[in-house]
């Protein structure tokens, strides 16, 4: 990658990392994005409200788009760091902010590349709860695009190194919130009351039972958040709640776990005389990469002199590409930041710079081969 290039895309990614927005509220993201591409090259930049993209055209062609998420997590910054977040409740711990400075990077390259096809770099909100690639995939039918690339930066690899698998790379999974209600009554006197708590913790080891059952089917089940009344020791509760997230290989199978568990809820709440209500949120598809686009990121990588590796099973975390890969053919490779390096969504995570230009070079190199 061009040295000056790389330069801008650091200083990008520091001035990214500084002013972190949670999902759905990208708005300066965005416009930090958008001013960096209109002043630095002349691609097209199009406004599409929550997102973006810019395009170089190229007429009677099928196009080629990379895509980069640009939210960040709600988390608070951590770690001492000359380019600290500034917003509190909200850091790049994901390291969307490199994924973002890295698309920046191959609209700079695109100035000087020859293309053989339409480029489309969409830049694209709200990965993390999964409803900005439902969003922004219109845009592959609406401009004829027929290939999307992507990649993650990913702990636990080689720096530099390219991951890769065909097929199923990450898991499918969904948020799922189940709220009982019962009957208040004097905390001396539970029998006359109906308390919520029997049927959360029925629950909790039902999930288990039914995590081994679909064990060869590659599930898993968080309990993250449980609510029961308040600090109150004269009142038995009528009202609890259990947040989890499940979690499956493909989404067939997520299906018929999420099922499962939903029934186990409704017979807990039967067999206790409640109510039951239940939320999915955040609900992730599983993300495939194509055969060939997968062939084709590997060439790339070998013909950079990189190191790839053939990851071994899916990744359990989720990501909304799968959206996109749904709908057309793609693939999603990850740039290891490092064997040790701290993993992404913990307090000591900050992007790999020394992989910004690994990324670049990778996008260029499969646009060319395209």
């Amino acid at each position: 990658m061009n040295k000056e290039n790389l330069r801008k895309i650091i200083s990008l990614r520091h001035e990214l990392h500084q002013y972190p927005e949670i999902s759905g509220r990208e708005s300066e993201t965005k416009r930090r994005l958008m001013n960096f591409i209109e002043n630095n090259t002349r691609l097209a930049v199009v406004d599409c409200g929550k997102w973006f993209y810019a395009a170089r055209y190229v007429e009677g062609t099928k196009a080629i788009a990379f895509r980069a998420d640009m939210d960040a997590l709600p988390m608070d910054e951590s770690i001492s760091l000359p380019y600290a977040s500034q917003n509190p409740g909200a850091s790049h711990k994901c390291g969307h902010d490199g994924h973002a400075a890295a698309l920046c990077g191959l609209a700079l390259e695109l100035e000087a590349l020859p293309v053989k096809r339409s480029v489309y770099l969409i830049f694209q909100h709200s990965e993390e709860n999964g409803r900005g690639a439902r969003e922004c995939s219109a845009i592959l039918r609406e401009r004829n695009i027929s290939r999307i690339y992507a990649f993650h930066n990913w702990s636990g690899y080689p720096e530099g190194s390219i991951v890769i698998r065909e097929g199923v790379c990450q898991f499918a999974s969904a948020g799922l919130t189940v709220k009982f209600e019962g009957k208040t009554s004097h905390a001396s006197e539970p029998e006359k009351g109906i308390n919520p708590s029997h049927a959360i913790a029925e629950l909790i080891l039902q999930t288990e039972r039914l995590t081994q059952k679909f064990s060869e089917r590659k599930v898993l089940c968080t309990i993250i958040n449980i609510k029961l009344g308040d600090k109150n020791f004269g009142i038995s509760p009528a009202l609890g709640e259990i947040s989890m997230t499940l979690r499956a290989e493909n989404d067939s199978d997520m299906r018929a776990f999420c099922n499962s568990v939903l029934e186990s809820a409704e017979n807990s709440a039967r067999e206790n005389s409640l109510t039951m209500t239940r939320t999915i949120s955040d609900y992730f598809t599983d993300t495939a990469s194509d055969s060939e686009c997968v062939r084709t990121v590997r060439d790339s990588a070998e013909s950079l002199g990189l190191h790839v590796v053939d990851m071994a099973g899916a990744l359990r975390a989720s990501e909304d590409f799968g959206i996109y890969t749904k709908m057309i053919p793609g693939a999603i490779f990850y740039i290891g930041n490092g064997e040790t390096y701290p993993a992404i969504h913990t307090a000591d995570y900050d992007f790999n710079d020394n992989i910004l230009g690994v990324a670049v070079d990778m996008f260029a190199e499969i646009l060319r081969r395209s």
